[in-house]
Order: C-alpha cells, then structure tokens, then sequence
C-alpha cells in the first residue's frame, strides 16, 4: 500500500511539473503578461502562509488624524505613487512593466489585509515582485496604512495636492515653465 501512495505522489509531481512546463513554453516569462487568475491565488496563499500570526494581529497605534492622513497622502505621492498611481490603482508607467503588476489598492485585496499585514508589506516588501521592503519609521509606515485605508474615498482635491508632488498625472503645476 506504501508503494502506491508514492507511486501516485510522484504521477502527480511529475504531471504538475509536465504541465508547468507545457505552461512555460506557451507562455514563456514575459513580466508584460496579466497574472493568470491561479498565480494571483498562489501568490496571495504564500503570502498568507508567510506572514506571522502576530504581524497579522498587530493594531496601528496612530490615530488617523487629518494632520495624519496629510502627512501620509504627500509620503505616498513622493515615495508610492510612482508605481501605484495617484489613485491607488497601479496604472503607471512603472507600474505597467512590473510582473506581477502593483494591486489596485482600493481593492478588496488589499481593503481586506489587516493594518499589521499592510503595514508590514511597506516595511518589509514582498520577496519575487516589485515592491521593495521601505524599512522607514514605524509611526511614517502606520501613517502610511491609514492612508492606504483612505485610498477608496480620496478625493479630487487630494490627487490635486498629490500632482502638485510628482505631476504623475501629466496636470501643469506652479513648477512647469
């Protein structure tokens, strides 16, 4: 009985691996193609997998102020917004050539990480993609949690104020000639 739950272990390694490779050669590893539906699931799983009990459980001590969330809103259009737009959704020129593509972070994704996974996400980055690990100050990196929780509801005003900073948005601003 041993010798057939080893065998059937192995035909399926083996098929997983064939159909991984049949996979590589008709897709190849372009970093210009959408993540298909089951890597994002892998992705998203391993991640999960690796983030510690009590990074999940940690509660952001910083009260979302509107001292705070302006600190965090000029924070993330000069450090994040290059890759992850004004907006939160990922569509910027960097952005566009990353594999896998920054999230939309308006989205439940990410809407539905803990402040503690998010914020260990800036701090810490994320291993085999294209976002780095910030390291920075603990209160600048919850600040910035808060702002990412505001991210669904900014306003026109505030992508104004954040083009002021970066102009990603293509906008003419008191520093063009």
């Amino acid at each position: 009985m041993k010798w057939k739950s080893w065998a059937l272990l192995i035909g399926f390694a083996g098929a997983a691996a064939g159909g991984g490779i049949i996979y590589l050669r008709v897709h190849g590893l372009s970093a210009r193609a959408k993540p298909s539906a089951v890597e994002e699931w892998a992705a998203r799983r391993v991640r999960d997998l690796a983030t510690p009990s009590s990074v999940k459980a940690a509660v952001n001590p910083v009260r979302p102020t509107e001292l705070v969330l302006a600190e965090a809103r000029d924070h993330y259009a000069d450090h994040c917004a290059t890759c992850h737009g004004n907006r939160g959704d990922g569509k910027t020129m960097i952005g566009d050539g990353l594999f896998p593509p920054p999230p939309d972070l308006r989205g439940d994704a990410t809407q539905r990480l803990t402040d503690g996974e998010i914020m260990n996400i800036i701090r810490n980055g994320i291993r085999f993609t294209g976002m780095p690990g910030f390291g920075g100050s603990d209160e600048d990196n919850w600040k910035l949690t808060h702002f990412i929780r505001h991210l669904p509801t900014l306003s026109e005003k505030e992508r104004d104020l954040m083009n002021e900073i970066n102009n990603l948005e293509g906008k003419p601003n008191e520093h063009d000639h």
